[in-house]
């Protein structure tokens, strides 16, 4: 059975565009991929802490002493490092917040980003070892940065998820992209609907493409 967890980072609740994306493509992967077993996690409301000297106890030597609040860490990140671990799919929420992922986001990313869980370091540099996965993700930007370098230049969204799954050793990395959302009402209708093709692109079983595709023409 196919295990897919369902994450979510937005502040902006039911106003939401890439909540609204999320919950399409998971809806879209179960339809195409019955059976699935979805997981959810609101970071904006199950929100970790950001790393402490606390909460960096997980990367100590397994027989060094632990303070209990280095202890009460380690919970919370061993139960999200777990939670990942276990999916084959990760649909991940992320809009573009200042040029950049939602601190929320890269506060729980923080806390799944563990020497000998997700990568480890050898002689020739780094390896991933969450690999095998799939990620979706749902990117939700008021502005336009896909079409010119300066543009590009300036997000640390996309790029910075692509690199740190990368980083995982995850090479399957999806993107359905929603941009030029605060450009008015004409725009935002053109980047939804461009959003929904991508969708079932990123979400539908080959078969059920080519046959979507046979209705279309």
């Amino acid at each position: 059975m196919t295990k897919l967890l369902h994450i979510d980072s937005s502040i902006l609740g039911g106003n939401s565009v890439s909540r609204q994306l999320t919950a399409q493509i998971v809806a879209s992967w179960r339809a195409g991929h019955p059976g699935t077993e979805v997981s959810y996690l609101d970071l904006a409301v199950d929100t970790p802490s950001h790393l402490s000297a606390e909460s960096l106890g997980f990367r100590m030597p397994a027989d060094a002493a632990l303070s209990d609040a280095q202890k009460r860490e380690n919970a919370v990140s061993e139960a999200f490092v777990t939670q990942f671990l276990a999916a084959d799919v990760i649909v991940v929420g992320a809009p573009l917040y200042n040029f950049a992922i939602p601190s929320q986001l890269k506060a729980w990313i923080d806390r799944i980003a563990q020497v000998g869980r997700t990568f480890k370091y050898t002689d020739k540099g780094p390896v991933g070892l969450a690999t095998g996965k799939t990620v979706i993700v749902a990117s939700a930007r008021g502005g336009v940065y896909s079409t010119s370098e300066a543009a590009t230049a300036m997000e640390h969204q996309e790029s910075y998820l692509k690199v740190v799954f990368g980083f995982f050793g995850i090479t399957d990395v999806r993107f359905v992209r929603a941009e030029g959302l605060a450009m008015g009402e004409a725009a935002k209708a053109a980047a939804l609907a461009a959003a929904q093709i991508e969708i079932v692109t990123h979400t539908q079983a080959p078969a059920a493409n080519q046959e979507k595709a046979a209705i279309a023409a």
